[in-house]
């Protein structure tokens, strides 16, 4: 069929492939070691558990509910769940009202671009941040504006009350951040949103990692310090299974609205089928185990691979060293473009992804992401003595 029987709109035409998408393809070849997709460990994944739901479900009458159309808030019992959950955690008030159910919470950061972004609309984001969230963001054409950070995460400092107020939203992932694994101090976190309600700025609160905390400590959410000028994502992802495509949205009452109406949209409601067994799954405080096994799993690979990044890497290396979460961010000397060394390290059989795809502005060459949590650790101490090898 020729190409030249439809055109593109300008927005079609102006999307790019991800960077890790691409990449993926190369790693799905069995002899790579890949630490290059943020996928979570196969070995976390609960397939008794949600089998067992799978049956309970199919040998009752939930099962005609289960394969039904159903309501685009999400599954009640799923939402009122997540609304225990965070009343409990963050001293929150909220309702069902305040939760949507999305398609896993990449969804939600489409949905809410489609709510507040208009082309020209100034957006701030982390300096580096999750290029999904860049990838979604940038089809509505925003004016970004990057805010300074360091190995500590987003500095509120570096946020003047200016530019909070003529921005439509902050993007944040505050807990073990995509790329960087970097997690927001308490005090910094108090201090972001006292800045954003004095400047009534809305924070999108990205938190898909916030339970892969090693210790098991979690610090107060953006949410619970300013619950009217803050939008949460979770996701059920990290926790149970990502084939799922399970997240939640949380926010104001006439927020949760629009993006009920952006959602009927796009695809009428998430599957009734998985919201079910998830609930099924987690209802009866399953997660209660179930976490601490995957903080484990991820607690030690993460520490094996530091010690490998400590015995390989030249001295001029740098990278940062995670609490929780599935990411190592590694920053080489300047004249190093790791574009140019992934082409070399996939020769020899390693990925890892580029660092330049995770700035809004100004891109920085000389970095890398690894994720550590789906790699053995033999094939850990491989690939790091290989890469450590192209950079010197």
């Amino acid at each position: 069929m020729s190409s030249s029987m439809w055109q593109f709109s300008k927005r079609a035409a102006a999307l790019k492939s991800s960077a890790i998408r691409e990449i993926l393809k190369v790693t799905e070849l069995p002899h790579v070691i890949s630490f290059a997709g943020g996928l979570p460990s196969p070995d976390t994944f609960p397939v008794k558990k949600i089998k067992q739901a799978v049956d309970d479900i199919m040998n009752s009458d939930e099962a005609f509910s289960a394969l039904q159309y159903g309501p685009t808030e999400g599954y009640k019992p799923l939402r009122q769940w997540v609304v225990n959950l965070i009343n409990q955690r963050e001293q929150t008030n909220l309702t069902t009202d305040n939760v949507l159910i999305v398609t896993g919470s990449q969804q939600a950061l489409d949905l809410i671009g489609k709510a507040l972004i208009d082309k020209g609309t100034k957006v701030l984001v982390e300096t580096p941040t999750y290029l999904g969230g860049l990838q979604t963001f940038t089809q509505y054409e925003p004016e970004y504006v990057s805010i300074a950070s360091d190995e500590h995460g987003l500095n509120p400092d570096e946020l003047s009350d200016s530019v909070a107020q003529s921005a439509s939203f902050l993007y944040t992932i505050p807990n073990f951040q995509n790329p960087t694994g970097r997690r927001l101090s308490a005090e910094r976190r108090k201090k972001l949103a006292d800045k954003a309600k004095a400047n009534q700025l809305l924070m999108i609160e990205d938190d898909p990692y916030g339970e892969l905390d090693y210790q098991g400590h979690r610090l107060p959410s953006l949410l619970s310090f300013a619950p009217d000028n803050t939008v949460y994502l979770g996701s059920f992802s990290k926790i149970l299974a990502p084939g799922m495509r399970l997240g939640y949205v949380v926010g104001p009452a006439d927020f949760i609205r629009k993006l009920v109406q952006l959602k009927q949209a796009a695809d009428l409601h998430t599957p009734s089928y998985t919201q079910h067994i998830a609930y099924h799954v987690i209802k009866d405080g399953y997660l209660g185990d179930h976490i601490p096994k995957i903080r484990e799993l991820y607690k030690t690979r993460c520490q094996f691979m530091l010690e490998q990044l400590e015995k390989y890497m030249p001295k001029s290396v740098r990278w940062t060293k995670p609490e929780g979460g599935m990411f190592i961010w590694v920053v080489l000397p300047e004249h190093i473009d790791t574009t140019t060394l992934l082409a070399e390290a996939v020769k020899n059989n390693v990925a890892f992804v580029p660092g330049e795809s995770f700035f809004a502005t100004h891109p920085q060459k000389n970095c890398l992401r690894l994720a550590f949590v789906t790699v053995p650790e033999e094939r850990i101490e491989q690939g790091i003595k290989i890469l450590a090898d192209l950079i010197k």
